[in-house]
Protein backbone atom coordinates (compact mmCIF):
# COMPACT_ATOMS: atom_id res chain seq x y z
CA UNK A 1 0.00 0.00 0.00
CA UNK A 2 1.45 3.38 -1.00
CA UNK A 3 2.05 5.92 1.67
CA UNK A 4 -0.74 8.38 2.30
CA UNK A 5 1.28 11.50 1.53
CA UNK A 6 2.04 10.20 -1.96
CA UNK A 7 -1.65 9.82 -2.68
CA UNK A 8 -2.67 13.37 -1.79
CA UNK A 9 0.20 15.82 -2.22
CA UNK A 10 -2.16 18.77 -2.64
CA UNK A 11 -3.56 18.20 0.85
CA UNK A 12 -0.16 18.01 2.48
CA UNK A 13 1.22 21.08 0.72
CA UNK A 14 -1.82 23.32 1.13
CA UNK A 15 -4.09 25.17 -1.26
CA UNK A 16 -1.34 27.45 -2.59
CA UNK A 17 0.39 24.46 -4.23
CA UNK A 18 -2.64 23.27 -6.23
CA UNK A 19 -2.14 23.52 -9.99
CA UNK A 20 -4.64 25.27 -12.26
CA UNK A 21 -6.26 27.44 -9.60
CA UNK A 22 -8.62 29.02 -12.18
CA UNK A 23 -10.22 25.62 -12.72
CA UNK A 24 -10.62 25.13 -8.98
CA UNK A 25 -12.29 28.54 -8.63
CA UNK A 26 -14.75 27.68 -11.37
CA UNK A 27 -13.76 30.70 -13.44
CA UNK A 28 -15.75 30.64 -16.65
CA UNK A 29 -17.80 27.49 -16.51
CA UNK A 30 -18.67 26.51 -12.92
CA UNK A 31 -17.45 23.32 -11.34
CA UNK A 32 -19.72 20.32 -11.70
CA UNK A 33 -19.65 19.39 -8.03
CA UNK A 34 -18.26 20.73 -4.79
CA UNK A 35 -18.22 18.45 -1.74
CA UNK A 36 -17.64 20.07 1.64
CA UNK A 37 -15.88 17.61 3.93
CA UNK A 38 -13.25 14.99 3.09
CA UNK A 39 -14.59 12.27 5.37
CA UNK A 40 -15.84 8.90 4.14
CA UNK A 41 -19.26 10.24 3.06
CA UNK A 42 -17.78 13.16 1.14
CA UNK A 43 -14.91 11.26 -0.46
CA UNK A 44 -17.12 8.36 -1.52
CA UNK A 45 -19.70 10.71 -3.00
CA UNK A 46 -17.05 12.56 -5.00
CA UNK A 47 -15.52 9.32 -6.27
CA UNK A 48 -18.85 7.92 -7.45
CA UNK A 49 -20.08 11.18 -8.98
CA UNK A 50 -16.97 11.52 -11.15
CA UNK A 51 -16.98 11.16 -14.90
CA UNK A 52 -15.04 12.12 -18.00
CA UNK A 53 -14.07 15.80 -17.98
CA UNK A 54 -16.12 16.47 -14.85
CA UNK A 55 -14.71 19.04 -12.48
CA UNK A 56 -15.17 17.79 -8.94
CA UNK A 57 -13.67 19.52 -5.94
CA UNK A 58 -13.60 18.40 -2.30
CA UNK A 59 -12.98 21.16 0.26
CA UNK A 60 -11.56 20.10 3.63
CA UNK A 61 -10.74 22.55 6.41
CA UNK A 62 -8.22 20.28 8.13
CA UNK A 63 -4.68 19.98 6.80
CA UNK A 64 -5.29 16.42 5.62
CA UNK A 65 -8.36 14.38 4.66
CA UNK A 66 -10.14 11.70 6.64
CA UNK A 67 -9.09 12.77 10.14
CA UNK A 68 -12.06 11.16 11.86
CA UNK A 69 -11.85 8.05 9.69
CA UNK A 70 -8.27 7.55 10.85
CA UNK A 71 -9.32 7.24 14.49
CA UNK A 72 -12.34 5.05 13.74
CA UNK A 73 -12.38 1.84 15.75
CA UNK A 74 -9.30 3.00 17.69
CA UNK A 75 -7.43 3.18 14.39
CA UNK A 76 -8.61 -0.27 13.26
CA UNK A 77 -11.65 1.02 11.30
CA UNK A 78 -14.78 -1.02 11.95
CA UNK A 79 -15.98 -0.39 8.40
CA UNK A 80 -19.38 -2.07 8.50
CA UNK A 81 -21.28 -4.97 10.02
CA UNK A 82 -21.97 -8.44 8.72
CA UNK A 83 -25.48 -9.79 8.21
CA UNK A 84 -28.69 -9.04 6.35
CA UNK A 85 -29.20 -5.41 5.36
CA UNK A 86 -32.85 -5.52 6.42
CA UNK A 87 -31.69 -5.93 10.02
CA UNK A 88 -29.51 -2.81 9.71
CA UNK A 89 -32.56 -0.56 9.90
CA UNK A 90 -33.09 -1.54 13.55
CA UNK A 91 -29.72 -0.03 14.47
CA UNK A 92 -30.43 3.63 13.70
CA UNK A 93 -32.98 4.64 16.31
CA UNK A 94 -36.35 6.11 15.40
CA UNK A 95 -35.16 7.49 12.05
CA UNK A 96 -33.67 4.30 10.66
CA UNK A 97 -36.33 3.88 7.97
CA UNK A 98 -35.02 6.99 6.24
CA UNK A 99 -31.85 5.09 5.37
CA UNK A 100 -33.63 2.17 3.71
CA UNK A 101 -33.05 3.30 0.07
CA UNK A 102 -29.41 4.15 0.78
CA UNK A 103 -28.59 0.93 2.64
CA UNK A 104 -30.33 -1.30 0.11
CA UNK A 105 -28.84 0.67 -2.78
CA UNK A 106 -25.29 0.20 -1.51
CA UNK A 107 -25.04 -2.68 0.95
CA UNK A 108 -22.39 -3.98 3.31
CA UNK A 109 -21.53 -6.57 0.65
CA UNK A 110 -21.05 -3.79 -1.90
CA UNK A 111 -18.79 -1.89 0.50
CA UNK A 112 -16.63 -4.93 1.21
CA UNK A 113 -16.38 -5.65 -2.53
CA UNK A 114 -15.32 -2.07 -3.27
CA UNK A 115 -12.27 -2.33 -1.04
CA UNK A 116 -11.39 -5.93 -1.83
CA UNK A 117 -11.44 -5.19 -5.58
CA UNK A 118 -8.82 -2.54 -4.86
CA UNK A 119 -6.55 -4.85 -2.92
CA UNK A 120 -7.68 -4.30 0.69
CA UNK A 121 -9.07 -7.56 2.08
CA UNK A 122 -11.71 -7.55 4.82
CA UNK A 123 -12.21 -9.76 7.86
CA UNK A 124 -15.20 -10.30 10.15
CA UNK A 125 -14.39 -10.32 13.85
CA UNK A 126 -16.27 -10.40 17.14
CA UNK A 127 -20.02 -9.93 16.91
CA UNK A 128 -20.04 -9.53 13.13
CA UNK A 129 -17.87 -6.39 12.99
CA UNK A 130 -16.07 -6.01 9.65
CA UNK A 131 -12.53 -4.59 9.57
CA UNK A 132 -9.82 -4.29 6.95
CA UNK A 133 -7.59 -7.35 7.25
CA UNK A 134 -4.68 -5.06 8.11
CA UNK A 135 -6.82 -3.47 10.85
CA UNK A 136 -5.48 -0.06 9.89
CA UNK A 137 -7.79 2.87 9.16
CA UNK A 138 -5.01 4.48 7.17
CA UNK A 139 -5.26 1.72 4.56
CA UNK A 140 -8.98 2.41 4.09
CA UNK A 141 -8.26 6.11 3.58
CA UNK A 142 -5.42 5.33 1.19
CA UNK A 143 -7.78 3.32 -1.04
CA UNK A 144 -10.28 6.18 -1.11
CA UNK A 145 -7.63 8.77 -1.96
CA UNK A 146 -6.05 6.60 -4.65
CA UNK A 147 -9.45 6.01 -6.24
CA UNK A 148 -10.26 9.70 -6.10
CA UNK A 149 -6.94 10.57 -7.73
CA UNK A 150 -7.51 7.99 -10.46
CA UNK A 151 -10.90 9.52 -11.22
CA UNK A 152 -9.68 13.10 -11.30
CA UNK A 153 -11.22 14.25 -8.03
CA UNK A 154 -9.36 17.19 -6.58
CA UNK A 155 -9.06 17.58 -2.81
CA UNK A 156 -8.10 20.93 -1.34
CA UNK A 157 -7.18 20.82 2.33
CA UNK A 158 -6.74 23.67 4.77
CA UNK A 159 -9.74 25.34 3.10
CA UNK A 160 -12.45 26.46 5.52
CA UNK A 161 -15.77 27.36 3.96
CA UNK A 162 -17.14 30.59 5.38
CA UNK A 163 -20.51 30.82 3.61
CA UNK A 164 -22.71 29.21 0.98
CA UNK A 165 -25.48 30.75 -1.05
CA UNK A 166 -27.78 29.65 -3.83
CA UNK A 167 -27.00 31.40 -7.09
CA UNK A 168 -29.28 30.74 -10.04
CA UNK A 169 -29.09 27.04 -10.87
CA UNK A 170 -25.94 26.54 -8.78
CA UNK A 171 -24.10 27.59 -5.64
CA UNK A 172 -21.46 30.05 -4.50
CA UNK A 173 -19.12 28.58 -1.90
CA UNK A 174 -16.95 31.19 -0.21
CA UNK A 175 -13.68 30.52 1.60
CA UNK A 176 -11.56 33.12 3.32
CA UNK A 177 -9.48 33.83 0.19
CA UNK A 178 -11.68 32.92 -2.78
CA UNK A 179 -15.14 31.90 -3.92
CA UNK A 180 -16.05 28.83 -5.95
CA UNK A 181 -19.03 28.29 -8.22
CA UNK A 182 -20.61 24.89 -8.72
CA UNK A 183 -23.64 23.33 -10.39
CA UNK A 184 -24.20 20.91 -7.50
CA UNK A 185 -23.19 20.84 -3.87
CA UNK A 186 -22.85 18.15 -1.20
CA UNK A 187 -22.58 19.02 2.48
CA UNK A 188 -20.78 16.14 4.19
CA UNK A 189 -19.23 17.92 7.14
CA UNK A 190 -20.20 15.36 9.78
CA UNK A 191 -21.65 16.23 13.17
CA UNK A 192 -19.94 17.61 16.27
CA UNK A 193 -18.33 14.51 17.72
CA UNK A 194 -14.55 14.48 18.00
CA UNK A 195 -14.26 18.20 17.11
CA UNK A 196 -10.47 17.94 16.97
CA UNK A 197 -10.91 16.01 13.71
CA UNK A 198 -12.80 18.91 12.13
CA UNK A 199 -16.35 17.88 13.02
CA UNK A 200 -17.36 21.12 14.70
CA UNK A 201 -20.91 21.46 13.36
CA UNK A 202 -20.16 23.89 10.53
CA UNK A 203 -22.54 22.06 8.22
CA UNK A 204 -25.56 22.85 10.37
CA UNK A 205 -25.05 26.58 9.81
CA UNK A 206 -24.60 26.05 6.06
CA UNK A 207 -27.80 24.00 5.90
CA UNK A 208 -29.73 26.64 7.87
CA UNK A 209 -28.47 29.37 5.56
CA UNK A 210 -29.98 27.40 2.68
CA UNK A 211 -33.34 27.16 4.43
CA UNK A 212 -33.09 23.84 6.28
CA UNK A 213 -34.26 23.15 9.82
CA UNK A 214 -31.90 21.37 12.22
CA UNK A 215 -33.24 18.78 14.64
CA UNK A 216 -31.82 19.23 18.16
CA UNK A 217 -28.29 17.90 18.24
CA UNK A 218 -26.44 16.20 21.08
CA UNK A 219 -23.80 13.58 21.76
CA UNK A 220 -24.56 10.01 20.69
CA UNK A 221 -22.61 6.81 21.27
CA UNK A 222 -21.46 8.58 24.42
CA UNK A 223 -20.73 7.38 27.97
CA UNK A 224 -23.02 8.52 30.79
CA UNK A 225 -22.04 10.43 33.93
CA UNK A 226 -24.01 9.44 37.04
CA UNK A 227 -25.05 11.76 39.87
CA UNK A 228 -23.74 10.66 43.30
CA UNK A 229 -22.17 7.66 41.59
CA UNK A 230 -21.63 4.81 44.06
CA UNK A 231 -19.36 2.62 41.91
CA UNK A 232 -16.42 4.91 41.06
CA UNK A 233 -13.90 2.52 42.61
CA UNK A 234 -15.30 -0.41 40.60
CA UNK A 235 -14.20 1.03 37.24
CA UNK A 236 -13.40 -1.75 34.79
CA UNK A 237 -16.14 -4.15 35.91
CA UNK A 238 -18.29 -5.29 32.98
CA UNK A 239 -21.80 -6.75 32.90
CA UNK A 240 -22.34 -8.81 29.73
CA UNK A 241 -25.81 -8.49 28.18
CA UNK A 242 -27.21 -6.26 30.90
CA UNK A 243 -30.70 -4.83 30.57
CA UNK A 244 -30.84 -1.04 30.86
CA UNK A 245 -34.11 0.89 31.07
CA UNK A 246 -34.58 4.66 30.81
CA UNK A 247 -37.21 6.25 33.03
CA UNK A 248 -38.43 9.82 32.60
CA UNK A 249 -41.50 9.69 34.78
CA UNK A 250 -42.35 6.49 32.92
CA UNK A 251 -40.24 3.97 31.03
CA UNK A 252 -38.94 5.60 27.85
CA UNK A 253 -36.80 2.87 26.33
CA UNK A 254 -35.07 -0.41 27.14
CA UNK A 255 -32.00 -2.01 25.65
CA UNK A 256 -29.69 -4.96 26.29
CA UNK A 257 -25.95 -4.98 25.83
CA UNK A 258 -22.62 -5.05 27.63
CA UNK A 259 -22.28 -2.37 30.30
CA UNK A 260 -18.93 -1.12 31.58
CA UNK A 261 -18.45 0.66 34.90
CA UNK A 262 -16.18 3.72 34.61
CA UNK A 263 -14.83 6.22 37.15
CA UNK A 264 -17.69 8.65 36.46
CA UNK A 265 -20.54 6.43 35.31
CA UNK A 266 -21.39 3.88 32.65
CA UNK A 267 -20.16 3.00 29.19
CA UNK A 268 -19.97 -0.07 26.95
CA UNK A 269 -22.16 -0.93 23.93
CA UNK A 270 -25.29 -1.34 26.05
CA UNK A 271 -25.00 2.30 27.16
CA UNK A 272 -23.49 3.81 24.02
CA UNK A 273 -26.25 2.46 21.76
CA UNK A 274 -28.89 3.79 24.15
CA UNK A 275 -27.27 7.18 24.69
CA UNK A 276 -29.12 8.88 21.81
CA UNK A 277 -32.25 8.59 24.00
CA UNK A 278 -30.71 9.53 27.37
CA UNK A 279 -31.07 13.01 28.85
CA UNK A 280 -29.79 14.63 32.04
CA UNK A 281 -32.11 13.83 34.95
CA UNK A 282 -33.24 10.49 33.54
CA UNK A 283 -33.17 7.47 35.83
CA UNK A 284 -31.39 4.42 34.42
CA UNK A 285 -32.28 1.07 35.94
CA UNK A 286 -29.49 -1.40 35.26
CA UNK A 287 -30.13 -5.11 35.74
CA UNK A 288 -27.16 -6.90 37.27
CA UNK A 289 -28.76 -10.28 36.55
CA UNK A 290 -29.60 -11.25 32.97
CA UNK A 291 -33.15 -12.43 32.15
CA UNK A 292 -34.46 -12.26 35.72
CA UNK A 293 -37.37 -10.10 36.91
CA UNK A 294 -37.64 -8.60 40.37
CA UNK A 295 -40.31 -11.17 41.26
CA UNK A 296 -38.12 -14.04 40.06
CA UNK A 297 -35.21 -12.80 42.13
CA UNK A 298 -37.28 -12.31 45.25
CA UNK A 299 -38.69 -15.83 44.91
CA UNK A 300 -35.19 -17.27 44.30
CA UNK A 301 -33.78 -15.51 47.37
CA UNK A 302 -36.65 -16.81 49.47
CA UNK A 303 -36.05 -20.38 48.26
CA UNK A 304 -32.34 -20.11 49.02
CA UNK A 305 -32.94 -18.73 52.50
CA UNK A 306 -35.08 -21.77 53.22
CA UNK A 307 -32.91 -24.38 51.52
CA UNK A 308 -29.41 -22.99 52.15
CA UNK A 309 -29.93 -21.01 55.32
CA UNK A 310 -26.45 -21.71 56.68
CA UNK A 311 -24.69 -20.32 53.61
CA UNK A 312 -23.26 -16.85 53.39
CA UNK A 313 -25.43 -14.49 51.28
CA UNK A 314 -22.44 -13.36 49.23
CA UNK A 315 -21.69 -16.95 48.20
CA UNK A 316 -25.14 -17.50 46.72
CA UNK A 317 -24.99 -14.16 44.89
CA UNK A 318 -21.80 -15.45 43.24
CA UNK A 319 -23.93 -18.19 41.65
CA UNK A 320 -25.74 -15.45 39.72
CA UNK A 321 -22.49 -14.35 38.02
CA UNK A 322 -22.55 -10.99 39.74
CA UNK A 323 -18.96 -9.72 40.14
CA UNK A 324 -17.99 -10.19 43.80
CA UNK A 325 -16.98 -6.56 44.35
CA UNK A 326 -20.24 -5.34 42.85
CA UNK A 327 -22.32 -7.72 44.99
CA UNK A 328 -20.42 -6.55 48.06
CA UNK A 329 -21.11 -2.90 47.20
CA UNK A 330 -24.84 -3.55 46.76
CA UNK A 331 -24.97 -5.20 50.19
CA UNK A 332 -23.12 -2.22 51.63
CA UNK A 333 -25.55 0.26 50.06
CA UNK A 334 -28.50 -1.70 51.45
CA UNK A 335 -26.78 -1.89 54.86
CA UNK A 336 -26.90 -5.68 54.79
CA UNK A 337 -24.01 -7.27 56.75
CA UNK A 338 -21.41 -8.76 54.43
CA UNK A 339 -21.30 -12.06 56.36
CA UNK A 340 -25.07 -12.43 56.72
CA UNK A 341 -26.39 -16.00 56.57
CA UNK A 342 -29.25 -16.64 54.16
CA UNK A 343 -31.54 -17.78 56.98
CA UNK A 344 -31.12 -14.39 58.67
CA UNK A 345 -32.27 -12.40 55.65
CA UNK A 346 -35.42 -10.40 56.49
CA UNK A 347 -38.27 -9.78 54.08
CA UNK A 348 -37.21 -6.14 53.74
CA UNK A 349 -33.66 -7.20 52.89
CA UNK A 350 -34.93 -9.70 50.33
CA UNK A 351 -37.21 -7.16 48.65
CA UNK A 352 -34.49 -4.48 48.60
CA UNK A 353 -31.88 -6.86 47.22
CA UNK A 354 -34.21 -8.18 44.49
CA UNK A 355 -35.13 -4.62 43.52
CA UNK A 356 -31.51 -3.44 43.24
CA UNK A 357 -30.22 -6.51 41.42
CA UNK A 358 -33.04 -6.47 38.87
CA UNK A 359 -32.75 -2.73 38.16
CA UNK A 360 -30.31 -0.62 40.15
CA UNK A 361 -31.49 3.02 39.89
CA UNK A 362 -28.92 5.60 38.79
CA UNK A 363 -29.68 9.26 38.06
CA UNK A 364 -28.03 10.70 34.94
CA UNK A 365 -25.88 13.76 35.53
CA UNK A 366 -25.22 14.12 31.81
CA UNK A 367 -23.67 12.54 28.75
CA UNK A 368 -20.02 12.60 27.87
CA UNK A 369 -19.32 15.60 25.64
CA UNK A 370 -18.56 15.77 21.94
CA UNK A 371 -14.90 15.13 22.68
CA UNK A 372 -15.65 11.52 23.63
CA UNK A 373 -18.96 10.90 21.81
CA UNK A 374 -18.50 8.69 18.74
CA UNK A 375 -21.44 10.25 16.89
CA UNK A 376 -23.95 13.08 16.97
CA UNK A 377 -27.71 12.74 17.29
CA UNK A 378 -29.89 15.25 15.50
CA UNK A 379 -28.99 17.17 12.37
CA UNK A 380 -30.63 18.20 9.11
CA UNK A 381 -34.38 17.54 9.35
CA UNK A 382 -35.11 14.40 7.36
CA UNK A 383 -38.50 15.68 6.20
CA UNK A 384 -36.60 18.19 4.08
CA UNK A 385 -34.37 15.59 2.37
CA UNK A 386 -35.43 13.07 -0.28
CA UNK A 387 -34.44 9.66 1.11
CA UNK A 388 -34.27 8.21 -2.43
CA UNK A 389 -31.64 10.69 -3.63
CA UNK A 390 -30.28 12.56 -0.55
CA UNK A 391 -31.23 15.77 -2.38
CA UNK A 392 -32.67 18.74 -0.53
CA UNK A 393 -36.39 19.23 -1.01
CA UNK A 394 -35.81 22.96 -0.60
CA UNK A 395 -32.85 23.71 -2.88
CA UNK A 396 -32.35 21.81 -6.13
CA UNK A 397 -28.82 20.54 -6.61
CA UNK A 398 -28.05 20.51 -2.87
CA UNK A 399 -27.32 17.13 -1.26
CA UNK A 400 -26.46 15.84 2.19
CA UNK A 401 -24.58 12.70 3.18
CA UNK A 402 -23.26 11.16 6.36
CA UNK A 403 -23.58 12.28 9.94
CA UNK A 404 -24.92 15.75 9.21
CA UNK A 405 -28.33 14.11 8.72
CA UNK A 406 -30.67 13.51 11.67
CA UNK A 407 -29.87 9.81 11.94
CA UNK A 408 -27.17 7.98 13.87
CA UNK A 409 -26.29 4.32 14.23
CA UNK A 410 -25.27 1.90 16.94
CA UNK A 411 -21.71 0.80 17.54
CA UNK A 412 -20.43 -1.93 15.26
CA UNK A 413 -19.81 -0.25 11.89
CA UNK A 414 -23.33 1.07 11.32
CA UNK A 415 -22.37 4.74 11.12
CA UNK A 416 -19.60 4.22 8.59
CA UNK A 417 -21.89 2.05 6.46
CA UNK A 418 -24.48 4.85 6.52
CA UNK A 419 -21.81 7.36 5.50
CA UNK A 420 -20.76 5.31 2.48
CA UNK A 421 -24.32 4.38 1.51
CA UNK A 422 -25.68 7.95 1.68
CA UNK A 423 -22.62 9.22 -0.17
CA UNK A 424 -23.14 6.65 -2.90
CA UNK A 425 -26.88 7.39 -3.20
CA UNK A 426 -26.23 11.13 -3.48
CA UNK A 427 -23.56 10.47 -6.13
CA UNK A 428 -25.95 8.39 -8.20
CA UNK A 429 -28.48 11.22 -8.24
CA UNK A 430 -25.77 13.78 -9.01
CA UNK A 431 -24.55 11.62 -11.89
CA UNK A 432 -28.02 11.68 -13.41
CA UNK A 433 -28.44 15.41 -12.88
CA UNK A 434 -25.08 16.23 -14.45
CA UNK A 435 -25.68 13.84 -17.35
CA UNK A 436 -29.01 15.51 -18.05
CA UNK A 437 -27.37 18.95 -17.96
CA UNK A 438 -24.54 17.78 -20.20
CA UNK A 439 -27.08 16.46 -22.68
CA UNK A 440 -28.71 19.86 -22.99
CA UNK A 441 -25.49 21.81 -23.59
Amino acid sequence: MEKLNKLSPSCDEGADQIPDRRRCRGAGEPLDLIVIGAGPAGLFCAINASGKDRKILVLEKKKSPGSKLLISGSGRCNLTHDGDMQSFLDHYGDNGRFLRPALLGFTNRDLVAFFEERGLAMITLEGGKVFPETQRSRDVLAVLLAEGEARGVQIVCGKSVTSIEKSGEGFLVACWDETYRSRTLVIATGGRSYPATGSTGDGYGFAEALGHAIAEIGPALAPVRIRDYPFADLAGISLPGARVSIFRGKKVREHEGDVLFTHEGLSGPGILDLSRSIRAGDVLRVSFVVDETREDLERWLLDRSRGDGARNLRSILAEMDIPARLASRVLEILEIPQDLKCASMTREMRIGLADRLSGFPLVVEGLGGYGCAMATRGGVDLKEVDSKTMESRLARGLYFSGEILDVDGDTGGYNLQAAFSTGFLAARSIQKRLSDQEGTR
